[in-house]
């Protein structure tokens, strides 16, 4: 599974304006809604169904990566924004560090195999700290597409 075949290339912010977790997820959520990637009135019920899942335990992975994730009957297809913050964002991540790097990942309600993969593939992906060095580093959402498409095509 590559990140691209669900990355919404219209759903990248570099720079996230927001300190606090759920207006993180907010803008990941209005980014996917302006990308035409979700319905507008759907995004109470998916902010809903993403802290509902933030709620059970952060999904912040630690070395500055969160991956705010849900399924909901809200979309049809696996779909995914990204942000960059540059201060840094307080998602309480086991490692105690700020969050920089985000992965919004919404998935359909039924497909527990590809929403899972698509986590793994992420996380697996965001390990490797040249790859996330590298996506810091990006100055427009062009360089972050580059970067990924770049390492979809190494390990896949």
């Amino acid at each position: 599974m590559k990140i691209m075949d669900f990355l919404s290339k219209k759903a990248i912010i570099m720079d996230i304006k927001s300190s606090r977790k759920e207006e993180v997820i907010r803008e990941l959520v209005d980014a996917l809604v302006n990308a035409a990637e979700i319905e507008k009135r759907y995004t109470n019920k998916l902010m809903e169904a993403l802290l509902t899942r933030e709620s059970l335990g952060s999904t912040a992975i630690g070395q500055g990566v969160a991956i705010p994730h849900a399924k909901s009957e809200c979309v049809e297809k696996l779909i995914a924004a990204f942000g960059l913050s540059q201060r840094g964002v307080d998602f309480d991540s086991l490692d105690g560090e700020p969050a920089y790097i985000f992965f919004l990942l919404v998935a359909p309600q039924d497909s527990a195999g590809p929403h899972l993969k698509a986590l793994a593939r992420i996380s697996r992906l965001l390990k490797d700290k040249y790859f996330r060095d590298h996506l810091r580093a990006a100055k427009d959402a062009a360089q972050v597409i580059n970067i990924i498409s770049q390492e979809d095509e190494k390990k896949v």
